[in-house]
Order: structure tokens, then C-alpha cells, then sequence
């Protein structure tokens, strides 16, 4: 199976790109692996034509929002984001009739939809840097609401108006679930995604995106980590640490949604170009402004 992956991705000019999130399997045949804001990167700059996206659907529209002439698919167009649907346009409208001036943060993980309402993008990596570059000071962070505590912590300068969304993943993750882990692990470091609570962050020793978790274990001299996100996140830190143990603070650190992604599917894709990213040219152009404008203030 993995052979043909490899022989049609050359025949059909495909680029495969995959979130670290997905299985592992899966995170092996892709040409490119990454968090949310690298992947974002990367789909503006590869070579190949079409690009298959293994992550869940506001992934693929945002690499079909910057790259329009390039045809992108994904395994399963049913692998989405409950986040990403945790705002809507009225609640932007209304926010935007109270505060005049505010700038609509958009987190990556939402609809096109959504995008195309706001201001600004940004991701878990970039937020902090991309809220300090705007002019405003009355700031709609949308669509979770975790994040944007975090956020709003280091920008104390800013008014933060906050919306109620949150990953089902993080938020299940508790202090409770940290001191157990930390009593089987004594002395270990926990490392932890900022869309967990508050009071889970505060018993945190390393805060940080998929990609500064991975990069933050990779360089410290510690040996063993407990980590407080999603477990596809497992593969990538034993590939770069193979002599470092990990482990998850909690059972079921699980996104059903990004286990939807298999090889099946990837192969099945390959050779029937389904599941292409449709999106309407008005929409597609009005989302592309916040996520260019992300690229540029988060170099």
C-alpha cells in the first residue's frame, strides 16, 4: 500500500502534507509534517499541483484559500473540527457593533466561513506575536476560548472580549489528571498545550504549540516527559527522541476526527481525486486576507 502511495503521489504530482495529530503511519508517507501554522506555510510553497491534506477540514480549506489554482483533497472530507464551529457570523457582527475598533482574532482551527469575518489569523505558535504587532486594543478572539486566555495573560495591554469555544481534547485534560500523572512520574516535567484550561497551564513546566512541545523535549536534557495533548503528537517526539521516554497525563488523549485519517483513505484518494476542498470565490478571497495577513506579521 505505502508503494503505491509513493508511485501515485509521482504520477499525479501530489504533495502530501499531514498534521502531527494523524496516525503515525499516516504521518510516515507524507512529504511534509507539521503543526497548524507550518503547514500553513508549507501549502504556499510547494512545487506539485495538488496537494492532499491529512488533518481535518479547516486544514484542507485553509491550504485551498491560499492556493486557489491547485486542487486540494483530503482522506475524509467528515474529519472536522467541533471547534471550528464554536463561533458564528452573528457573534462577530455583534461584537464588531459594540467595539468599533476591536480586530476579530481568528484562530486557524475555524471555518473559512469565520475567516472571512475577521481580521487576523493566527495559530498556538504565532497568537501572542500577532496580537502584540495589532494597532487595536479591543481584541474578539474567536473561536477558543482557552487559547485566548493565554493569550490575553501576555498582552495585558489589550481588551480581550472572549468567546466560548474550546477542543473537547484539552479540555478534558485536568489538574487532577496532572498530579496523578505527576505521582506515577515523580520529578517529570509535564508539557502542555495552551487550548487546555487555565489551571491546568498553571501546573504546567513547558506551555507550547505541537511543534514547540516537540521542540522543546527534543532539546532539553530531561529524559522522560508527560505531555497534556493530543497523543498523534507521540510519533514525531519518539522519531526525534528514541532514547526519551513520553507519556500522556490521561487516558484518551484522542481526536477521533484526525483518527479518521488512514492510508486506506490516502490511497483511495490518490487514485480517484475525491474529496476535493470546494469553496465559494467570495468567501475563499475574503478568508485569504486574514491568513495572508497572519503569514506576514508572524514572520
Amino acid at each position: 500500500m505505502i508503494a503505491r502511495i509513493e508511485q501515485l503521489k509521482q504520477e499525479k504530482d501530489v504533495a502530501i502534507v499531514a498534521h502531527y495529530y494523524v496516525d503515525g503511519q499516516v504521518q510516515d508517507i507524507a512529504d511534509y509534517v507539521g503543526d497548524s501554522f507550518a503547514l500553513s506555510k508549507i501549502a504556499t510553497i510547494v512545487p506539485q499541483k495538488n496537494i492532499l491534506f491529512c488533518g481535518v477540514l479547516f486544514m484542507g480549506e485553509s491550504a485551498k484559500t491560499l492556493n486557489p489554482k491547485k486542487t486540494v483533497m483530503m482522506p475524509d472530507l467528515s474529519a472536522d473540527c467541533p471547534m471550528a464551529h464554536m463561533v458564528t457570523v452573528e457573534d462577530i457582527l455583534d461584537v464588531k457593533e459594540k467595539y468599533p475598533d476591536v480586530a476579530v482574532v481568528c484562530y486557524v482551527n475555524s471555518t473559512a466561513e469565520i475567516k472571512a469575518y475577521s481580521d487576523v489569523c493566527v495559530t498556538s505558535s504565532n497568537a501572542v506575536k500577532v496580537v502584540k504587532a495589532l494597532p487595536n486594543k479591543d481584541i474578539f478572539f474567536v473561536p477558543d476560548n482557552n487559547l485566548a486566555h493565554f493569550v490575553a495573560k501576555q498582552t495585558p495591554d489589550k481588551n480581550f472580549i472572549f468567546n466560548d469555544g474550546y477542543c473537547h481534547v484539552h479540555k478534558k485534560i485536568t489538574t487532577q489528571h496532572i498530579a496523578d500523572a505527576k505521582k506515577r512520574h515523580p520529578g517529570v516535567k509535564v508539557l502542555t498545550h495552551p487550548e487546555c484550561t487555565e489551571d491546568v497551564l498553571a501546573v504546567s513546566d513547558f506551555i507550547g504549540s505541537t511543534a514547540e512541545i516537540i521542540d522543546y523535549a527534543t532539546k532539553c536534557e530531561d529524559e522522560e516527559f508527560l505531555i497534556a495533548t493530543e497523543i498523534g503528537v507521540f510519533h514525531e517526539l519518539q522519531k526525534r527522541n528514541p532514547d526519551k521516554k513520553f507519556y500522556p497525563v490521561k487516558d484518551s488523549q484522542i481526536c477521533p476526527n484526525m483518527k479518521k485519517i488512514t492510508l486506506e483513505k490516502v490511497l483511495n484518494v490518490l487514485e480517484t481525486f475525491d474529496n476535493q476542498v470546494e469553496l465559494h470565490e467570495e468567501i475563499r478571497q475574503k478568508a485569504n486576507y486574514p491568513l495572508s495577513r497572519m503569514l506576514e506579521l508572524a514572520k
